[in-house]
């Protein structure tokens, strides 16, 4: 179990002004607020396009947000072990360029009618899979890059640029899905990672390679030593199941979604990305909360309360009926909810994972609960195709969104309801997983 250190962040200490000074910071929050743009577009983009345009089943849909998603249980443990050994900014610039080609060529397919589900399969495929690199080295990138006591400000203000790209994704690519084509709303998409990868690139800092022996550790025994660092800590073995619980459930929840609000609530394209939409602003408000209430109320009270809340909310929607005048705004508040609590959850578990997490192990470690959080995410798209062929689309919605309440039940049954208002001990200083 962890025990509580003297590292409790003040909300008086003058850590922001310090964080936003540094010009590797911003260039790293430029670029992420940038690539998560193009990942909330394409994540709506992708789907609106096999469903409006090719008119796909539910089980294609299911089948296309699969195999968007398979890269995250097939690539993690690998990508964290090779993350921890190469030069991160290096990661991120290639994958951007590689995320801007795949929708560059997706959007020049779909101007020609090339772009049919076969084609749309290869191109999710190839962002999901790029994307775990991203996301995966991203969060690697910032322990090399500020103080710990800078960590909860630091992940505030990068999950407040996903945020932004929440707001901002969701919405330009529906609405550009629906007033021009789904190739225009690709092609913004890879504009945005180009511009990841030019804000990335730019990135001063000398990062220097780990020092490695001259029979450096095979990829399986990297593999194997952040899989044992993840299963031997309590709380990061909780905070992996609660993340595949909740990330199962809201695959298949939102496959059932995507279908519900234009099948069931016959909402158009560009009104489907404004209520996904809402998530941004709640996530934005959930970034700030985070700086704030774990060091007042305690880390793990706003774990479990934050969870409860954003991923209850869900419950409501199946009861929506009437008009868009009726289900439109009650479809914006429950984004609201879920993105301020899911942002309270994601901050807050981060920092927690950061400090106790040696350098060396960073990466490792982010893939392993990558890996075991979001490797179901494939299963549980799959799951909601399936309960959506089968079953009506609201009682399919009931279910899935009642699923994803088997998340916070873990975390209040774990040590992690009981983390107070301190950031948690590192397990270890030195680079050796072993460390006690």
């Amino acid at each position: 179990m962890l025990s509580a250190s003297s590292a409790q962040s003040d909300s008086s200490h003058p850590v922001p002004s310090n964080l936003w000074r540094d010009g590797d910071f911003r260039r790293l929050w430029v670029g992420q607020t940038a690539s998560q743009l193009g990942e909330h577009a394409g994540l709506v983009v992708l789907p609106l396009y096999a469903v409006l345009t090719l008119d796909a089943s539910a089980a294609e849909l299911g089948v296309l947000r699969a195999v968007g998603q398979a890269p995250i249980l097939l690539l993690s443990l690998f990508v964290g072990a090779w993350v921890d050994k190469w030069r991160i900014r290096t990661v991120m610039v290639w994958t951007d360029v590689g995320r801007t080609v795949a929708l560059g060529a997706a959007a020049v397919a779909g101007l020609f009618g090339w772009l049919g589900l076969p084609a749309l399969f290869v191109v999710a495929f190839a962002l999901g899979a790029l994307s775990v690199f991203f996301d995966v080295a991203y969060q690697a990138s910032l322990v090399r890059l500020v103080k710990r006591d800078q960590l909860v400000w630091g992940n505030s203000a990068l999950e407040g640029s996903r945020s932004a790209a929440q707001i901002g994704g969701p919405a330009l690519g529906g609405a550009l899905v629906s007033l021009l084509s789904a190739p225009i709303a690709a092609a913004s998409s890879a504009l945005f990672f180009a511009l990841s990868f030019l804000s990335v690139q730019r990135i001063r800092r000398t990062e220097l390679l780990p020092k490695s022996s001259r029979r450096p550790p095979r990829v399986w025994q990297r593999i194997h030593e952040g899989l044992r660092f993840v299963v031997r800590d309590t709380s990061l073995r909780t905070v992996c199941l609660a993340s595949a619980a909740f990330q199962f459930s809201l695959a298949a929840m939102m496959t059932v979604y995507l279908l519900f609000l234009p099948r069931e609530l016959h909402l158009s394209g560009t009104t489907v990305g404004l209520a996904l939409a809402a998530t941004g602003p709640g996530a934005l408000l959930g970034s700030m909360l985070a700086a704030r209430l774990p060091t007042r109320f305690g880390h793990g009270a706003v774990l479990v309360s934050a969870a409860v809340l954003g991923d209850g909310v869900f419950l409501c929607v199946p009861a929506l009926h009437g008009s868009a005048a009726v289900t439109v705004p009650a479809l914006l508040a429950v984004s609201f909810v879920f993105g301020t609590g899911g942002q309270l959850v994601n901050v807050t578990v981060m920092a927690v994972r950061q400090a106790v997490t040696p350098d060396g192990m960073q990466g490792r470690a982010a893939a392993t609960i990558t890996f075991v959080g979001m490797g179901l995410t494939p299963l549980g798209s799959l799951l909601g195709g399936f309960l959506a062929e089968a079953w009506e689309l609201r009682t399919s919605l009931l279910v899935t969104a009642a699923g994803m309440l088997l998340s916070p039940g873990l975390m209040a049954l774990s040590p992690l309801a009981r983390l107070g208002r301190a950031l948690p001990a590192r397990a270890g200083h030195a680079d050796d997983p072993r460390s006690p």
